[in-house]
Protein backbone atom coordinates (compact mmCIF):
# COMPACT_ATOMS: atom_id res chain seq x y z
CA UNK A 1 0.00 0.00 0.00
CA UNK A 2 1.31 3.58 -1.01
CA UNK A 3 1.68 6.53 1.30
CA UNK A 4 -1.16 7.88 -0.37
CA UNK A 5 -3.59 5.40 -0.31
CA UNK A 6 -2.82 4.97 3.51
CA UNK A 7 -3.07 8.71 3.92
CA UNK A 8 -7.22 8.03 1.78
CA UNK A 9 -7.79 4.84 4.34
CA UNK A 10 -7.10 6.82 7.84
CA UNK A 11 -8.69 10.00 6.68
CA UNK A 12 -11.85 7.45 5.63
CA UNK A 13 -11.73 5.98 9.01
CA UNK A 14 -11.42 9.59 11.11
CA UNK A 15 -14.32 10.50 9.14
CA UNK A 16 -16.28 7.61 9.99
CA UNK A 17 -15.12 7.51 13.77
CA UNK A 18 -16.19 11.39 14.17
CA UNK A 19 -19.60 11.01 12.24
CA UNK A 20 -20.66 8.07 14.63
CA UNK A 21 -19.37 10.46 17.93
CA UNK A 22 -21.53 13.17 16.51
CA UNK A 23 -24.45 10.67 15.84
CA UNK A 24 -24.21 9.49 19.47
CA UNK A 25 -23.75 13.17 21.20
CA UNK A 26 -27.26 13.52 19.14
CA UNK A 27 -28.55 10.32 20.82
CA UNK A 28 -30.73 11.27 24.23
CA UNK A 29 -29.72 9.38 27.41
CA UNK A 30 -31.59 5.88 27.17
CA UNK A 31 -34.07 6.78 30.29
CA UNK A 32 -35.08 8.91 28.04
CA UNK A 33 -35.71 7.39 25.02
CA UNK A 34 -39.02 6.67 23.36
CA UNK A 35 -39.32 2.91 23.24
CA UNK A 36 -39.42 1.06 19.91
CA UNK A 37 -42.44 0.74 17.80
CA UNK A 38 -42.81 4.51 17.31
CA UNK A 39 -42.59 7.39 15.02
CA UNK A 40 -42.14 11.36 15.28
CA UNK A 41 -44.99 12.88 14.43
CA UNK A 42 -44.40 16.44 15.29
CA UNK A 43 -41.42 18.64 16.32
CA UNK A 44 -41.50 21.80 18.22
CA UNK A 45 -39.58 24.58 19.79
CA UNK A 46 -40.96 25.31 23.36
CA UNK A 47 -40.10 29.06 24.22
CA UNK A 48 -41.82 30.63 27.11
CA UNK A 49 -41.29 30.77 30.73
CA UNK A 50 -41.70 28.96 34.17
CA UNK A 51 -43.32 30.02 37.02
CA UNK A 52 -41.02 29.14 40.93
CA UNK A 53 -42.74 30.18 44.25
CA UNK A 54 -40.89 31.00 47.30
CA UNK A 55 -42.63 28.47 49.64
CA UNK A 56 -42.69 25.73 52.51
CA UNK A 57 -41.51 22.37 51.27
CA UNK A 58 -43.19 19.20 51.63
CA UNK A 59 -40.14 19.17 54.33
CA UNK A 60 -40.52 22.12 56.16
CA UNK A 61 -38.01 23.54 54.31
CA UNK A 62 -37.95 26.76 52.55
CA UNK A 63 -37.24 27.13 48.62
CA UNK A 64 -38.20 27.37 45.37
CA UNK A 65 -40.99 25.47 44.57
CA UNK A 66 -42.60 24.60 40.60
CA UNK A 67 -45.55 26.17 39.70
CA UNK A 68 -45.85 25.75 35.93
CA UNK A 69 -44.76 26.47 32.86
CA UNK A 70 -46.35 28.27 29.76
CA UNK A 71 -44.59 28.19 26.40
CA UNK A 72 -45.30 28.49 22.71
CA UNK A 73 -44.71 25.59 20.29
CA UNK A 74 -42.96 26.42 17.07
CA UNK A 75 -42.23 24.58 13.86
CA UNK A 76 -38.79 24.66 12.69
CA UNK A 77 -39.31 28.22 11.03
CA UNK A 78 -40.43 29.62 14.11
CA UNK A 79 -44.66 29.85 13.43
CA UNK A 80 -46.61 28.92 16.61
CA UNK A 81 -48.40 25.50 15.78
CA UNK A 82 -49.30 25.43 19.90
CA UNK A 83 -49.19 25.90 23.29
CA UNK A 84 -47.63 23.93 26.35
CA UNK A 85 -48.91 25.16 30.01
CA UNK A 86 -50.20 23.26 33.14
CA UNK A 87 -50.76 22.19 35.83
CA UNK A 88 -51.11 19.54 35.12
CA UNK A 89 -48.81 19.89 31.77
CA UNK A 90 -50.84 20.23 28.72
CA UNK A 91 -49.83 20.15 25.41
CA UNK A 92 -51.87 22.12 22.94
CA UNK A 93 -52.62 22.30 19.22
CA UNK A 94 -54.31 25.40 17.46
CA UNK A 95 -56.78 22.80 16.31
CA UNK A 96 -57.81 22.67 19.52
CA UNK A 97 -56.75 18.84 20.82
CA UNK A 98 -54.38 18.56 23.29
CA UNK A 99 -52.54 16.10 25.80
CA UNK A 100 -51.23 15.31 29.65
CA UNK A 101 -49.26 12.53 30.33
CA UNK A 102 -47.57 10.86 33.19
CA UNK A 103 -43.72 11.62 33.37
CA UNK A 104 -41.84 8.46 33.15
CA UNK A 105 -38.34 9.72 33.50
CA UNK A 106 -35.46 12.65 33.85
CA UNK A 107 -31.93 12.80 32.76
CA UNK A 108 -29.80 15.83 33.53
CA UNK A 109 -28.69 18.60 31.16
CA UNK A 110 -26.28 20.42 32.62
CA UNK A 111 -26.10 23.25 35.12
CA UNK A 112 -28.45 25.96 35.04
CA UNK A 113 -31.09 23.40 32.30
CA UNK A 114 -34.38 21.92 33.52
CA UNK A 115 -34.04 18.07 32.90
CA UNK A 116 -34.53 15.96 29.38
CA UNK A 117 -37.87 13.95 30.09
CA UNK A 118 -39.75 11.40 29.07
CA UNK A 119 -43.66 11.58 29.34
CA UNK A 120 -46.57 8.92 28.77
CA UNK A 121 -49.41 10.78 26.40
CA UNK A 122 -52.47 10.33 28.15
CA UNK A 123 -55.48 9.66 25.36
CA UNK A 124 -56.18 12.99 23.58
CA UNK A 125 -59.03 15.44 23.99
CA UNK A 126 -60.33 16.60 20.44
CA UNK A 127 -58.95 15.42 16.84
CA UNK A 128 -56.08 17.02 15.37
CA UNK A 129 -52.87 17.06 15.65
CA UNK A 130 -52.45 15.74 19.46
CA UNK A 131 -54.97 12.57 18.08
CA UNK A 132 -53.08 9.32 18.66
CA UNK A 133 -49.40 10.78 20.12
CA UNK A 134 -47.88 7.79 22.85
CA UNK A 135 -45.04 9.83 23.96
CA UNK A 136 -43.33 13.35 24.68
CA UNK A 137 -39.73 13.91 24.60
CA UNK A 138 -38.34 17.05 25.95
CA UNK A 139 -34.54 17.73 25.05
CA UNK A 140 -31.92 20.32 24.00
CA UNK A 141 -33.51 21.91 27.56
CA UNK A 142 -31.83 25.63 28.04
CA UNK A 143 -32.41 27.51 31.21
CA UNK A 144 -35.45 27.28 33.63
CA UNK A 145 -34.21 26.11 36.31
CA UNK A 146 -35.30 27.91 39.65
CA UNK A 147 -33.85 31.02 40.26
CA UNK A 148 -30.48 31.39 42.69
CA UNK A 149 -32.05 33.85 44.79
CA UNK A 150 -32.74 33.81 48.38
CA UNK A 151 -35.76 32.19 49.40
CA UNK A 152 -36.86 32.31 52.85
CA UNK A 153 -39.36 33.15 56.01
CA UNK A 154 -38.87 36.72 54.37
CA UNK A 155 -39.60 36.13 50.90
CA UNK A 156 -42.57 33.87 51.72
CA UNK A 157 -45.22 34.40 48.53
CA UNK A 158 -42.65 35.55 46.47
CA UNK A 159 -42.75 34.50 42.85
CA UNK A 160 -40.03 34.15 40.06
CA UNK A 161 -40.47 33.79 36.21
CA UNK A 162 -37.51 32.03 34.67
CA UNK A 163 -37.38 31.97 30.86
CA UNK A 164 -36.24 29.03 28.90
CA UNK A 165 -36.42 26.90 25.51
CA UNK A 166 -36.85 23.01 24.79
CA UNK A 167 -37.22 20.93 22.01
CA UNK A 168 -40.58 18.91 22.72
CA UNK A 169 -40.66 15.83 20.50
CA UNK A 170 -44.31 14.14 20.37
CA UNK A 171 -44.80 10.04 19.30
CA UNK A 172 -47.04 7.97 18.00
CA UNK A 173 -47.27 4.12 17.63
CA UNK A 174 -46.16 2.33 14.62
Amino acid sequence: MTIQHMTRATLAATLIATFSHAALADMPPADVQVPDGNTVALETVGVGAITYMCEAKDDGTMGWVFKGPHAALNDSEGTQVGSYYGPPATWEALDGSKITGTQLAVAPNGDGNIPLQLVEANPAEGEGAMSGVSYIQRLNTQGGVAPDVACDEGHDGATAVVTYQADYIFWTAN
